[in-house]
């Protein structure tokens, strides 16, 4: 009983915030007291607008953003994440609101949140990170489209349609307005997401969400244009409290409290990859992140919030604002924990049609084309898991579309799998055979690393040769030797990218050798081995791989001048 107690208090403090991190909190407090006011000005609109298309009202999206904003920061795994109410969460949110209103919505974050914190201590984090490439990028579109039609109605100044079919809200929105045009809403819209999407081109460190809000706002209250507000919606912040909870329900809210969870942890760890990816020293911890999540997610709804998630787009401007530690995340939500409690009037006065504008332009800005064509142009296979996740997305929910990509991913995968000779997986291994001297080998051992890959590159082989590699001892050369490589997927190629320019960043120089023909298009459309190429890092063979890499020694003072003697390797 001793053993099993003591288990469970370690598994416990494993996923608790460590003292070094909390201490780093006072290493560069103006640098990320900074950081933390520039989120909160690209959040303020954000959260308002989330908060009102999930049904919930204004006040659930900043109480969401200030509760879990707080919560996730201190206690989640990533010390540059900033959570808070997301539109991928909204997207599931809208349908739970319509059939169980806002109680059921609130115990559904209380679900949810438990859940998270089931899946933290079970240490279930490193499983989401083998969701593939192009399912991501497929329900990520699928969710621009979701929130670009929900904004239809405040866009066009009428009410809400009832329903929690989007297309069909936004054709009765449509319909609505012929019927009785509101122009003055539609031309607010379109010139706060105008304002937006132009000057993020040219200043894109400028806040133009919260600038174009707070123009719109001061033109509509100035000339009393007939425009809704935010005031003129149902308002009210309950007090902290569990008299929300629908005990009765509880069997009908497990499937959505499910779908919210796998969501938040879904959204969370890819985000705080994002930020591992923008940042130079930083790693979160993916069983601590959903733990921080399940916290924020457990305590929200106490204080009238909704689900939250790791916010993609804040995180980013989170880093590139300068944030080192977990100060910036909570700096974000005090400061607009102070708007709630001191400018209540001011923000009640904000039109709806200008949040409209700003979910909008949100949209467009969520699809990055040139990842769009690239995978798209990377496989067939790539292309339909894409698509049908997408389309999935805006037919049913985002947790069925991921499902659906996961079944086409995994059964296009075992096809390919399938229809190559090899079917076991060779592990990557030390392999430089030839007939040097001892001396010459033994400089070549010491500064040259070859490894040859074997079997499919997919996206579930893909993270473990991606660990693997990054276990390399310090070397001057890695050669890549990829004539063994059966299958390549959008989600292995870019891992094979992420694992060339981790070398690249410890000072390691990539040599790749032996590419077959059928996979050069994926690795070229994605653009992991287009710099090598241009640098004259992609060789036919290995033997003319390992000649570059000893002539670069060799200039390089490392090696010293030897007999030009190739070594006998297979490609």
């Amino acid at each position: 009983m001793t053993s099993l107690l003591s288990a469970g208090w370690a598994r416990v403090r494993s996923v608790l915030p460590e003292r070094g991190e909390l201490a780093a909190m006072g290493r560069h407090p103006r640098r990320d007291l900074l950081a933390g006011l520039t989120v909160a000005i690209v959040a303020l609109p954000l959260a308002l607008g989330f908060g009102i298309s999930s049904g919930m009202g204004a006040e659930a999206g900043l109480a969401t953003a200030v509760v879990a904003g707080a919560l996730a920061a201190l206690f989640g795994g990533s010390g540059l994440q900033v959570s808070g109410p997301t539109g991928a969460m909204t997207v599931v949110l809208v349908p739970i609101m319509h059939a169980h209103g806002a109680s059921g919505v609130l115990t559904v974050g209380v679900l949810a949140g438990l859940l998270l914190l089931a899946l933290a201590l079970a240490r279930a984090g490193k499983y989401m990170a083998l969701v593939p490439a192009p399912v991501v990028e497929g329900f990520t579109i699928g969710i621009a489209c979701v929130i670009g039609l929900q904004q239809i109605p405040a866009a066009l100044g009428v009410p809400a349609p009832e329903g929690d079919k989007v297309i069909g809200v936004a054709w009765q929105a449509v319909q609505d307005f012929l019927a009785h045009p509101r122009w003055w809403a539609l031309a607010v819209t379109l010139v706060v997401a105008a304002t937006m999407l132009l000057g993020a081109r040219r200043r894109p460190t400028l806040p133009f969400s919260l600038l174009a809000v707070a123009v719109a706002t001061l033109v509509v209250e100035f000339a009393d244009l007939p425009v809704a507000r935010i005031g003129d919606l149902p308002a009210g912040l309950p007090a902290p409290s569990l008299a929300f909870l629908e005990v009765g329900a509880l069997g009908s809210l497990i499937a959505p409290a499910i779908a919210v969870a796998a969501l938040a942890a879904l959204e969370s760890l890819l985000s705080a990859a994002v930020a591992d990816g923008m940042s130079v020293n930083h790693k979160h911890d993916p069983d601590r992140e959903l733990f921080g999540q399940g916290l924020a997610n457990l305590v929200a709804p106490l204080f009238g919030g909704v689900p939250a998630t790791g916010a993609i787009a804040r995180t980013a401007v989170n880093v590139r604002s300068g944030a080192s530690s977990r100060l910036a995340a909570l700096a974000h939500a005090g400061i607009l924990a102070v708007i709630v409690f001191t400018a209540a009037d001011l923000v009640a006065k904000i039109p709806l049609a200008a949040l409209a504008g700003v979910l909008l332009a949100t949209s467009v800005r969520m699809v990055e084309v040139g990842s769009v064509k690239a995978m798209m142009r990377s496989t067939r296979g790539d292309a339909v898991v894409l698509a049908l996740t997408a389309v999935a997305t805006l037919a049913f929910d985002l947790v069925q579309a991921v499902i659906v990509g996961l079944a086409v991913a995994g059964a296009l995968a075992l096809r390919a799998v399938a229809r190559n000779v090899r079917l076991d997986e060779m592990p990557i291994a030390h392999d430089l055979p030839g007939d040097h001297t001892e001396d010459e080998h033994a400089l070549l051992a010491e500064h040259i690393v070859a490894y040859r890959l074997d079997g499919p590159l997919f996206f579930a082989a893909a993270h473990r040769f991606l660990l693997e590699l990054s276990e390399v001892a310090d070397v001057s050369v890695v050669i890549l030797r990829m004539s063994r490589v059966t299958t390549i997927d959008a989600s292995g190629a870019l891992v094979l990218g992420d694992a060339i320019d981790r070398l690249q960043r410890r000072g390691i120089t990539v040599y790749v050798s032996g590419i077959r023909d059928g996979h050069h298009q994926p690795l070229h459309a994605l653009g992991v081995i287009a710099h090598l190429d241009q640098e004259g890092r992609v060789f036919a063979n290995t033997p003319d791989a390992i000649a570059a890499a000893r002539n670069l020694l060799h200039h390089a003072g490392i090696l010293p001048a030897l007999a030009r003697r190739h070594p006998i390797l297979p490609r």
